[in-house]
């Protein structure tokens, strides 16, 4: 997996802060490194990514925004449900990209394994909006099911952001799933 340099700037974020590569970079939410990939891309080829496989409202502003549409609560814009069925035709191998991406994407998003389950699954936090919106989306597979969930919640500040998880982990568990877990 590639690495990519840091660029020296030093971020709030002290994981941010470093070369990566994406396994770590989608761990840390580092989004310097998504910036680079997005220039990378450029303009046009990122908005016939987000047309494809159809995320959210599709917008992504001008060539200005390349680096930062997904920051910014007036452009890309996703609602909870549309994340889940995003989050289904991944699992479904229904997107279209190569077996072997969905396959990496999958692995990098396992948050946890046990030989009872695989929690996948992957955090985010919009600071545009007012409360700031925290989420956490992804799927639990266990004894041959599949549970998708999206998760969002109000956060005021960095020390909120372990709810986002915290707040799932317990939903599943209410609904009976996850009962191993304290």
């Amino acid at each position: 997996m590639a690495v990519l340099t840091w660029d020296g700037v030093h971020r709030e974020i002290d994981a941010w802060n470093h070369d990566t590569n994406l396994r770590q970079a989608f761990k840390d939410s580092t989004v310097w490194f998504y910036q680079v990939l997005a220039r990378r891309a450029g303009y046009e080829r990122m908005q016939q990514f987000i047309n494809k496989v159809g995320y959210g409202n599709r917008q992504i502003g001008t060539a200005a925004d390349i680096d930062r549409f997904w920051l910014q609560q007036q452009l890309l814009q996703i609602t909870p449900q549309e994340q889940i069925k995003f989050l289904q035709r991944l699992y479904q191998g229904d997107l279209p990209f190569s077996q072997r991406t969905i396959n990496l994407v999958k692995d990098i998003m396992v948050c946890e394994q046990t030989p009872d389950y695989i929690l996948r699954g992957k955090t985010g936090w919009l600071t545009t909006t007012k409360p700031n919106v925290g989420w956490f989306v992804g799927y639990l597979e266990q004894n041959k099911n599949v549970y998708f969930f999206a998760t969002t919640l109000d956060m005021d500040k960095a020390e909120d952001a372990p709810a986002r998880i915290e707040i799932t982990r317990r939903s599943l568990k209410d609904l009976g799933l996850l009962a191993q877990i304290n």
